[in-house]
């Protein structure tokens, strides 16, 4: 491939000390290792960061002339709704970039609509309902406990311990207080079990990176066995230091294949592109349910794809190296 210059597109992050800052932080860990990745590869490179003000980001884009941009824009500031627009904006402009197109980011979103679509292809996942701030109305089949989630952050941005709610008196006072935070709030039934990640890299087919499994072990039985927010980002908490990902090597090779196969169902049913996770849990009767569907997921050198990427035996600029290829293979450069 050529020495053409990439632009690294992403969101900026809120201020320190605001509400999970810690989190939006997290987008320049991940600029700085492709930025770093890229400079190893001798791959010229440019920041440009990405706000409601286009004109200001189109000019910036022709000014730098890059050929091809690594999308690391997670939101648009803070709002999640707005996760697709990058793309989008690449797109118009005939700019070619890392990760999946507008319409499938925005579809893997909302949560809603991973559920009904999942269901709707016979893919399991766990029974719901949504909370839009009327009366609960929770439907026939549905168990307690349940997990309430934002209907649209990631980043287990809301997810709590008190998020999973065991009996009908707790639910309502639960979800008018997320709702009042967060807008509408999925209600999940909790499945209690093993927690796996299967992480995706390629295009049209992708490689399923080694397994890899939250070890929750250490977790006392108070708690509920969640990756919080506290898990993924308060490294003064317990969760964060009681939520390993380990990639183990004994498991049975039938649940192997099954998981392997849900990842990669879930990968063309969206439409990804190039890299994805999917969370599946594994129930205390041996089956298998699907939790979230990440395109785009973190590449933060400390992350759960980079993780798996790591256990190929790919370092992280040869995976920066192959995101390039993958592009270029999109449009001959």
């Amino acid at each position: 491939m050529r020495q053409l210059k990439v632009g690294i597109i992403h969101n900026e992050p809120i201020p320190k000390g605001e509400p999970n800052w810690e989190s939006s932080a997290d987008v320049m860990a991940q600029v700085e290792a492709i930025e770093d990745a890229l400079t190893e590869l001798g791959q010229p490179q440019v920041r440009i960061p990405f706000t409601r003000d286009l004109g200001r980001f189109v000019s910036q884009v022709q000014a730098t002339g890059i050929a091809m941009a690594f999308n690391l824009c997670e939101s648009v500031e803070e709002d999640p709704l707005l996760i697709g627009h990058p793309a989008a904006v690449l797109e118009l402009l005939g700019i070619p970039f890392t990760g999946s197109s507008a319409m499938a980011l925005l579809l893997s979103t909302d949560k809603l609509t991973v559920k009904r679509l999942l269901t709707a292809s016979g893919l399991r996942t766990p029974a719901f309902f949504l909370y839009e701030g009327s009366e609960v109305l929770r439907p026939a089949g549905l168990n307690f406990p349940v997990i309430l989630k934002p209907r649209y952050q990631d980043a287990s941005i809301g997810i709590e311990q008190e998020s999973v709610v065991e009996n009908s008196t707790d639910l309502l006072p639960r979800l008018e207080d997320l709702y009042a935070r967060y807008g509408a709030i999925l209600v999940e039934e909790y499945v209690a079990g093993r927690e796996f990640n299967v992480s995706l890299f390629g295009y049209p087919q992708p490689g399923v990176m080694p397994l890899a499994e939250i070890d929750f072990s250490g977790f006392p039985s108070e708690l509920h066995r969640i990756v919080s927010y506290k898990a993924k980002w308060d490294e003064d908490s317990f969760e964060y230091h009681h939520t390993r990902r380990i990639f183990p090597d004994n498991l049975p090779g039938p649940l192997q294949q099954a998981m392997r196969h849900l990842a990669h169902d879930c990968f063309q049913l969206f439409g990804l592109r190039d890299y994805a996770r999917v969370d599946l849990r594994l129930d205390q009767q041996g089956r298998l349910a699907i939790l979230e569907i990440n395109a785009n997921p973190c590449l933060s050198p400390d992350a759960g794809f980079p993780a798996a990427v790591a256990e190929s035996k790919m370092n992280y600029p040869e995976m920066v190296g192959e995101f390039l290829r993958l592009v270029a293979r999109r449009v001959a450069l």
